[in-house]
């Protein structure tokens, strides 16, 4: 505003007695004099200006109530500013002051004071006289300290001390007892002080990124509290006080180095939300965290009301090429004096032997042997048993050359979150061979040695029974402390002999042992079907009222069908009368059905569409591509490329997608044709490469796509540790000629982007070509399945979200964010259309699997995603805004 204009605008408001006067946003460098004339003022905008000073007529408004500072550029407040002693608010964030004139104290009324996003240092010790005050920001300063003066604002409710420098809170904070939200987020406290209890009515207390190892018992006194952030600390334990607040409604522990809880936590019936991701749970258990926030207050409660025991006992799991000698190893490592036969049937699926030895305190240690069949139809479900912690020995035969050591040590490695895995070579004869441990251990870092052993002759055995209790014992989940009532439970369940129980008989077993509410009796069979010790499916309309007691039991019937010879040569095609001869026995008899179910659920068979009583299995399929016409050039390709691949992706696939197969007729064991009405496309597993093909053609291909892309991400996403990448072509008329086009990894592409570079050259037709088209111009319409409802027939029931099918964590990240930028992307992302939210979870590679459907509540996706970018394996906020721009942009 040019001065004229706003001394015209003064006078005005001059000779009209004006009480408010809003001057923002005008690109002023300087205010007139003539401002004090405007002494009935009682409002006064100065915000988004370029002011640097005020001058001192400033101090004739004696009336002003609200001034407005904000967004300037001043660096020293006026001696005048002292006369505004009926000012109640002012707001001077986001400038540049180093310091506040001794005046300041003259102003008795002012009940909030902002200060945010300055230069202070220091606050002048005047700033004891605002007694009236009930709001202070001092986000963003340089503070390193806290005045003893401060106990005398005692009407102060609100007190934000965010990004400081401050080491500590001085015992004064005792005296702010009206107090209600504390802001100390991103600070250097090491230690909070045991006065910081006498705050009796604080509602909200952020302690995020500060580096507190531990919290004052007096933390226990602050019974009001409703919401308690202790994001990125370094905390290893909480007090047991915790659990008198009883108000609490948000506890948020992210990023610490906790193991454990403390069992008051279950006293808190008002927690609605327990955020732990990012520590190393003991206690709770990791499957009992996964489950959330309920169940981990029903665990905690049980702790308490029922005391606690500890679970000696940990998995030996087996794993190797069929006939390598696995299962003469596990009988060995049993009994040592088990005579070997030379006509042992080879393991079908699995076989589980129970081995106990005694720790050095006399402690029974109980380790569940589990022996794998090595054959290559076990493979795809490998998934469902390689468990975490877990021991892991491969079983190499020394007369075989066929051992594929990067395969089973990658699918160790993938599935069971880096757990030990030792090599055991079997010297059949006395044969002995070379293994390359240098190699392996730069590899795969859960590597640990190489043991041999004749198993005829025992040489070799008790050095490998010696290391089996060594690391197995080692584990850290080992010795376990659990509610008594699961391990008295979870004992006699063990020891039933029975294959299965029904539900019914599961409720009288733990009613036996005193354990009655039918909601913990739930989450207890959960907890053992998660670690592998029972199957039940609570979720599954037929396995739901069954508990299957041998896990070994089931997966051998399922095994016993795929190994049958007419299902084999019929290429997986089966009814269920194949299945009544194949389980004719008595103990299938009663649970034919649910078998069936089981597999499944294993995503080991589908119903054909259309029958009553015709499945298949996929992986029995031809090897074969059936011939058939693809008459369009594709519109679309795309890549998966697997840094390691296990094996069962596409079968999975397929029976995630097989209402939509082409005629229930064009699949094969490595691929499938889709045809959803509008659009066609070819999905090839390429597994010598590690790669899957994608081609889609038809007048709607970018909704397939999007369908694809999906089931495909969602079964990356339920490996923990999957390196995979999607290849986005270029655009260039090559490929649409019937060449091969250049394929860029969308990571690469990312980071052009990152470093701030626009274009990349094709290597095929040499052109400069856009970053950022590339990535948009693939993912442009996404499928919406509340449109057109009637061109696509309903995807599976078993394709639908699940939060348990999510990772069990997303590392936090150290790097500081500002909430602010986080809580202006959750309001844009919230309001942003399905379509454009797809698009932006395409373009940023993030894992859509952990995103929910798009029929999961927009916030809830918006959360995760953010959670996501800000975790150590995400893009980061910046870049995500970034995205978010330059969709909004485009659209």
């Amino acid at each position: 505003m040019a001065r004229d204009p706003l001394q015209r605008l003064i006078d005005q408001a001059a000779a009209e007695g004006w009480t408010a006067l809003d001057l923002g946003r005008n690109q002023l460098r300087k205010l007139p004099p003539e401002i004090g004339q405007l002494t009935n003022l009682r409002q006064l905008n100065l915000g988004s200006n370029q002011l640097s000073t005020l001058p001192p007529e400033i101090g004739q408004l004696i009336h002003l109530r609200q001034l407005d500072l904000r967004s300037n550029q001043m660096r020293m407040l006026p001696p005048e500013i002292g006369r505004l002693t009926k000012l109640q608010q002012l707001d001077l964030s986001y400038n540049q002051l180093r310091s506040l004139p001794p005046e300041i104290g003259q102003l008795i009324n002012l009940q909030k004071l902002d200060l945010g996003s300055n230069q202070l240092s220091i606050l002048p010790p005047e700033i004891r006289q605002l007694t009236n005050l009930q709001q202070l920001d001092l986000f963003n300063n340089q503070l390193q300290a806290l005045l003893p003066e401060i106990r005398q604002l005692i009407h102060l409710q609100q007190l934000d001390l965010s990004y400081n420098q401050l080491r500590a809170l001085p015992p004064e904070i005792r005296q702010l007892i009206h107090l209600q939200q504390l802001d100390l987020v991103s600070n250097q406290l090491s230690v909070l002080p045991p006065e910081i209890g006498h705050l009796t009515h604080l509602q909200q207390l952020d302690l995020i990124d500060n580096q507190l190892r531990a919290l004052p018992p007096e933390i226990g006194q602050l019974t009001h509290l409703q919401q308690l952030d202790l994001v990125s600390n370094q905390l290893s334990v909480l007090p047991p006080e915790i659990g008198q607040l009883t108000h609490l409604q948000q506890l948020d522990l992210v990023g610490n180095q906790l193991n454990a809880l403390p069992p008051e936590i279950g006293r808190l019936q008002k927690l609605e939300k327990l955020e732990l991701y990012g520590n190393q749970f003991e206690d709770p258990p990791p499957e009992i965290v996964w489950e959330g926030t309920q169940s981990v207050l029903n665990y905690l409660r049980q702790q308490l009301e029922q005391g606690k025991d500890y679970v000696y006992e940990a998995k030996l799991i087996i794993v190797g090429e069929g006939g390598a000698g696995k299962t003469s190893l596990a009988k060995k490592i049993v009994d040592p004096s088990y005579e070997l036969d030379s006509h042992e049937v080879s393991t079908e699926g699995i076989d589980v032997i129970r081995w106990d030895f005694e720790l050095p305190d006399g402690t029974v240690f109980r380790t569940n042997i589990w022996d794998f069949g090595g054959q290559e139809i076990y493979h795809a479900t490998h998934q469902f048993f390689l468990t975490k912690r877990s021991l892991y020995a491969l079983v190499v035969d020394t007369r075989q050359d066929n051992t594929d050591f990067y395969y089973w040590l990658s699918i160790v490695e993938l599935l069971s979150d880096s757990s030990p895995v030792f090599i055991v070579k079997n010297e059949k004869q006395d044969r002995h061979c070379d293994v390359n441990e240098g190699q392996l251990r730069g590899e795969f870092n859960n590597f640990r040695e190489t043991l041999a052993t004749n198993l005829k002759t025992n040489r070799g055995l008790d050095e490998i029974r010696r290391k089996i209790q060594q690391y197995i014992t080692d584990l850290p989940h080992v010795g376990t402390r659990l509610p008594k009532k699961w391990v008295d439970i979870r004992r006699a369940l063990e020891t039933d002999q029975r294959n299965y129980i029904s539900l019914v008989e599961y409720y009288r077993i733990c009613e036996a042992n005193g354990f009655t509410h039918q909601a913990d009796q739930l989450q207890l069979s959960e907890y053992l079907h998660d670690l592998g010790v029972c199957l039940h499916f609570q979720k599954d309309p037929i396995l739901k009222h069954t508990v299957i007691l041998k896990p070994e039991w089931g997966t051998a019937a399922v095994y016993k069908a795929l190994d049958t010879k007419e299902i084999y040569d019929n290429l997986g095609r089966f009814t269920r009368t194949h299945l009544d001869i194949v389980w004719s026995d008595d103990e299938y008899a009663d649970m034919r059905d649910e078998l069936l179910q089981l597999m499944m659920r294993f995503k080991l068979c589908y119903q054909i569409p259309g029958t009553d009583d015709q499945y298949i299995a996929p992986q029995l399929l031809s090897s074969n591509k059936p011939a058939y016409n693809w008459d369009e050039p594709p519109t679309l390709l795309l890549r998966y490329r697997y840094g390691f691949m296990p094996k069962g992706i596409l079968t999975r696939f397929i029976v995630e997608m097989h209402k939509f197969i082409a005629g229930q007729r064009l699949v094969w064991k490595s691929g499938v044709v889709l045809n959803n009405g509008s659009a066609q496309a070819e999905i090839i597993e390429l597994y010598h490469k590690g790669e899957i093909h994608i081609r889609v053609c038809g007048k709607r291909p970018k909704d397939l796509v999007t369908v694809i892309i999906h089931e495909v991400d969602k079964i990356n996403d339920s490996y923990d540790r999957m390196r995979v990448n999607k290849l986005i072509p270029c655009q260039c008329d090559l490929w649409q000629a019937g060449d091969a086009p250049q394929f860029f990894p969308l990571n690469v592409l990312h980071r052009f982007i990152d470093k701030g570079q626009e274009k990349i050259q094709c290597q095929k037709c040499f052109e400069m070509v856009d970053v950022r088209q590339l990535i948009l111009g693939f993912s442009d319409p996404v499928y919406d399945p509340e449109a057109d409802k009637n061109d696509y027939p309903p995807l599976a029931e078993s394709s639908s979200f699940h939060p348990e099918n999510c990772k069990d964590s997303w590392p936090i990240q150290t790097l500081q964010d500002d909430p602010m930028q986080r809580i202006k992307l959750f309001d844009t992302l919230s309001n942003l259309a399905t379509s454009d939210f797809e698009k932006l979870v395409f373009a940023l590679d993030a894992p859509r699997g952990n995103l929910g459907e798009a029929s999961t509540p927009q916030g809830e996706r918006v959360s995760r995603l953010l959670d996501w970018a800000k975790s150590n394996i995400g893009c980061g906020l910046d870049t995500l805004e970034n995205a978010l721009q330059a969709i909004t942009s485009n659209a």
